[in-house]
């Protein structure tokens, strides 16, 4: 169900796209609409991984650098039936994680040193499942996408006035099929509408995300504890680099922005609370109870095993 939303959301928002593009010059307006997300998508598929990492200050980490976070995040994506994902810490004091990638077989995740300083190791391993989700569904192409196309809506509502007014200017007319004020308004709706849709999709995937990263640590409630320490981390600590990149807020696990301004409505993620509970829901279906979270952390054999996996209360998914 949530699939088909995100297709039919996805659909609205190339339709969107070309419409504006139809709005600004006609038919040769839509033509160039449909070749400008032809080549912006077909760029932010092959670069947009690399050019995520390095606007956050993402380092490679392995075995030797992390041997904890890789450790976590090979176990899971063997349990996941996944390839291994390239793993990123990021240097920054807010507690967040995201994932990026084209395909599973392309695909890296990243922790925050806030978040590595703040959750426990079985809250750790709920984050990066919950990421690998993103990486097996897809969703950071798909989010890739959409974030492209939100953009350029953008871009092409603001040319509306400015290729219209001045072919019209001597008659006083803008050359865009609305008049002037038709176009005004499409320059300020047109990117609004573009936002909605784009934060539809990304609260669509953010549960489905929890929903089958629970499934592949094994305890929904590790998810859970984590997202109520990180909801608290992120509105405590500011992340400079998000708030000068906002378009890419909806990569991360919470919401990385303090947005004052801005309406629940414009929100990237949905709420905490709703997304806790679904998991707590969940972990009582799994008959997993509150107090079977925690674990004996100094628990070790030797690195083949994940101490967390030995945890009480510790289910095997789908993949596992």
């Amino acid at each position: 169900m949530r699939f088909a939303r995100t297709a039919v959301l996805l659909a609205a928002m190339t339709g969107l796209f070309l419409a504006v593009g139809y709005l600004v010059g006609g038919a040769g307006g839509a033509l160039m609409a449909l070749f400008m997300a032809g080549a912006m998508n077909m760029f932010a598929y092959w670069n947009s991984d690399r050019l995520v990492l390095s606007m956050y200050g993402a380092r490679p980490v392995d075995r030797t650098s992390a041997p904890g976070l890789y450790g976590i995040v090979e176990h899971l994506a063997r349990r996941a039936s996944m390839p291994m994902p390239k793993v990123y810490v990021i240097d920054n004091p807010q507690p967040n994680a995201f994932a990026t990638g084209r395909n599973p077989e392309n695909a890296a995740v990243a922790a925050t040193t806030g978040l590595l300083a703040l959750l426990n190791e079985e809250e750790i391993a709920g984050v990066m499942a919950h990421e690998l989700a993103h990486v097996r569904n897809r969703d950071t192409l798909t989010m890739t996408i959409t974030a492209t196309l939100a953009g350029a809506i953008s871009m092409l509502g603001n040319m509306v006035l400015f290729m219209g007014s001045s072919r019209g200017s001597e008659e006083g007319n803008s050359s865009s099929p609305l008049g002037f004020v038709g176009s005004l308004l499409l320059m300020i709706l047109a990117p609004l509408a573009a936002m909605l849709v784009q934060t539809g999709i990304s609260r669509s995937r953010e549960y489905e995300a929890d929903r089958i990263g629970a499934a592949i640590c094994g305890n929904p409630l590790w998810l859970a504890s984590a997202l109520a320490k990180l909801e608290r981390g992120a509105s405590q600590i500011d992340n400079h680099a998000a708030e000068a990149n906002p378009a890419t807020a909806h990569m991360f696990i919470v919401n990385p922005l303090h947005a004052r301004s801005m309406d629940n409505l414009f929100s990237t993620h949905p709420a905490t609370a709703n997304r806790i509970k679904a998991l707590q829901d969940m972990a009582q279906q799994y008959g997993i109870h509150p107090h079977d979270r925690k674990i004996n952390s100094s628990e070790r054999d030797g690195g083949q095993t994940s101490p967390w996996e030995k945890a009480p209360g510790h289910r095997r998914g789908p993949w596992g």
